[in-house]
């Protein structure tokens, strides 16, 4: 099974990015985020050829996920589902070959100092509970998309200069870490223990990728079952060269099942 994530930057502004990719690498799932598209809106038509199966959730101009899959899911779960406002349209679940695959997009933060940045990280802990009801850590499930934090020193470009921003601060990778060690090991990183590999490169500072000065906050994880599975992690730079790109990439992992 071949699992995408790619934080789009709005779905309609990169559609033929996103229709490229899929033809050209076909994977079983890609999850996206950042669709900024409410659903009445969203490009159905677009994928009607494609021989993907749409699932969304989404608003106007903000937020929004989606994930479309090569068969049909077996279920599909939208948001948070904890009784708790805002529920925001930043989470999906779909069932597919009996796996959960969980597709979030994670709050940003904004400023440390913001009531935003503490919603971020009371997101986190929303998250973890959302595991704990719905998955167990003893049965493959994934969980993958924008978590909008950098986890070690190795993932983003001069750490030193950025311990004080919302995707690398310390209360945000702790977040980030309670919630993952739930049960989700980060397969990149388990087949890469020490390679620098970003998916993230501002827009603000043009020459970010050609002086490869990124972040690495688009992550795919697997429960230890399926984590043992996987084969190959990568991250496809050549999506962010494109013209009219988004400020990230694609990542994707393949798993033997």
């Amino acid at each position: 099974m071949k699992i995408a994530t790619f934080n789009v930057n709005s779905l309609r502004k990169r559609l033929p990015i996103v229709m490229e990719w899929l033809e050209r690498h076909r994977p079983d799932v890609l999850c996206l985020q950042e669709t900024k598209v409410q659903d009445q809106d969203f490009p159905a038509l677009a994928f009607a050829s494609s021989g993907y199966h749409l699932t969304f959730r989404g608003m106007k101009s903000y937020n929004g996920v989606a994930i479309l899959t090569r068969t049909p899911p077996d279920a599909v779960f939208y948001g948070l589902d904890d009784g708790k406002d805002p529920d925001e349209p930043r989470l999906l679940r779909v069932v597919v070959q009996n796996i959960p695959i969980i597709n979030t997009y994670v709050p940003q933060g904004f400023e440390i100092d913001s009531p935003k940045y503490q919603y971020k990280l009371e997101w986190f802990k929303r998250l973890r509970q959302y595991f704990e009801k719905h998955l167990s850590p003893r049965k493959p499930a994934i969980w993958c998309g924008d978590m909008n934090v950098a986890p070690t020193s190795i993932d983003v470009h001069s750490p030193e200069k950025h311990l004080k921003h919302v995707c690398f601060h310390e209360d945000a990778k702790r977040a980030y870490q309670e919630t993952v060690s739930w049960g989700f090991i980060d397969v990149f990183r388990k087949l890469y223990p020490d390679r620098q590999q970003y998916t993230f490169w501002d827009y603000r500072a043009p020459s970010s990728l050609e002086a490869n000065k990124g972040w690495r906050i688009d992550h795919i994880l697997a429960t230890a079952p399926l984590a043992e599975q996987c084969t190959n992690v990568e991250v496809d730079i050549e999506p962010r060269r494109a013209k009219e790109a988004s400020d990230h990439t694609f990542l994707w992992a393949e798993f033997v099942l």
